[in-house]
Order: C-alpha cells, then sequence, then structure tokens
C-alpha cells in the first residue's frame, strides 16, 4: 500500500467528516492517537472536546442552541487499563464495557451498525491502542450501511501489530462533501506520522477545511512508560 500524506489527504477533502488516525511516531518511542470532528449544521458546529477523567467528551459550546443531542454528544475517548479506545459516537461506552467484561474490540462492537441518520447512514469508526510492557499494537473498525442500504451493515475490522516507525492509518466517515454523504470506502489510508505533538497537531489541525472544522484531540503515549501527552484543540472557545 502506498503510503500517503496526512496533510494532502486533510486539504483535498473539505468534509471527511470525522476522522481518526492511529500510529508510532518517526521516533519510535510514541504511540499516536488522533481525533477530528467537523460539521456542517449549527448543531453540529456547536460543540467542543471536553477532558473526562483520562478522556474526552464532546460538549454543546453554547447549550441555548443544542438542538438534538443524541449524535454529536458523546464520549469519543476512553482509557480501560493500558487500552485507549478511540471512536466517533457513544459505541466508545459499548466497547469500553465489553473489553472490560473480557470481551475483544470486534467482539464488543457486534450489537452496534451505522448510525440511523437517513440519508446519510454514517459509518461508526472505532479504534483501540493497547501499550503495555514496552509493546504497542492498535486495530480499526468500521460499520457502515451496505452501499447506502440500511437492511444490511458491513462490518470491517483491522489488526495492526508491532507498527513501523512514522507510520499509521486513517480512517474517516465520508468520502468527500456530498447528499447524501458518501461513506468512507477500502482500507485505512497509510499515512506518514511526523514531529512532536506540537508538530503534528498543528498540522492536522491547519489542514482541516476552515470552515467546517469544530475540534481536534491528539495524544502521544510513551510507549516505554504509558505517560502519554494530550493536545485538544476548539474552533468554539
Amino acid at each position: 500500500m502506498r503510503k500517503l500524506s496526512l496533510e494532502q489527504e486533510l486539504r483535498g477533502n473539505a468534509y471527511p467528516g470525522r476522522g481518526i488516525v492511529i500510529g508510532r511516531s518517526a521516533d519510535g518511542q510514541k504511540a499516536v492517537a488522533a481525533y477530528f470532528i467537523m460539521g456542517r449544521s449549527s448543531n453540529s458546529r456547536n460543540r467542543i472536546f471536553a477532558e473526562e477523567g483520562e478522556g474526552i467528551r464532546t460538549e454543546a459550546f453554547d447549550p441555548s442552541k443544542l438542538e438534538d443531542p443524541s449524535l454529536i454528544i458523546y464520549a469519543p475517548v476512553r482509557v480501560l487499563g493500558d487500552k485507549t479506545i478511540v471512536t466517533n459516537g457513544d459505541q466508545t461506552d459499548t466497547v469500553y464495557e465489553g473489553m472490560k467484561a473480557g470481551q475483544t474490540f470486534e467482539q464488543s462492537l457486534r450489537c452496534r451498525e451505522f448510525e440511523p441518520d437517513a440519508p446519510n447512514y454514517t459509518p461508526r469508526i472505532s479504534g483501540i491502542l493497547r501499550v503495555s510492557d514496552g509493546s504497542f499494537g492498535y486495530g480499526l473498525s468500521i460499520l457502515k450501511s451496505s452501499d447506502g442500504n440500511p437492511d444490511a451493515c458491513s462490518r470491517f475490522h483491522f489488526a495492526y501489530s508491532d507498527p513501523v516507525a512514522g507510520e499509521g492509518h486513517f480512517i474517516h466517515t465520508y468520502m468527500h462533501d456530498g447528499n447524501p454523504l458518501p461513506s468512507f470506502e477500502g482500507e485505512p489510508k497509510l499515512v506518514g506520522i511526523e514531529g512532536d505533538i506540537d508538530a503534528f497537531t498543528g498540522m492536522v489541525w491547519d489542514s482541516l477545511n476552515e470552515e467546517n472544522k469544530v475540534s481536534l484531540f491528539v495524544r502521544y503515549i510513551d510507549i516505554a512508560t504509558g505517560e502519554y501527552e494530550t493536545k485538544i484543540v476548539n474552533k468554539n472557545s
């Protein structure tokens, strides 16, 4: 698979929707996770990321303007021991509770499908990072309607062990802007991971479409120690 420039992928797509990037830093020492949200409606744009425990939660920037919270207010990131869960919806809690009960990442998602937001049927994208005793691996998942048919759910799971330094994978909800929005297709994209957390965060945020971007979360986890550093950027502040 050809390695792509994450910056070019973001700059070339005005509306990838919500996106997850997971990989390994160029120096090989950090596990990297990023999650961003975008919005076209005033309801979707009226959000921020706020820290909650070791994870984050979406919140309404102006609570008086919140319309329908069902698909926009959730915890995108939660931590369970040596596992960091990143998703684009309330399936974060499904994965957390499932793995806490002894299920695998994949098993915990069997009870979930794409979002019920016809006619888009937005895919549920999810990621899991495992950092333990100096080792690191990750997985990605996408649950989507079958070519826009809500009567069938297609389930794709990808696992990556011993990730290469300076590389990661990028998955997002929509191929591009449209009505209805076209769901992501194919495998997660192989992308380069460059720079420290400040440089990487700045590159991702600056590359997202200015009109549509809403919030960004980035975390660098030290593979040797498990200690982490987090950056959050909100357009509303």
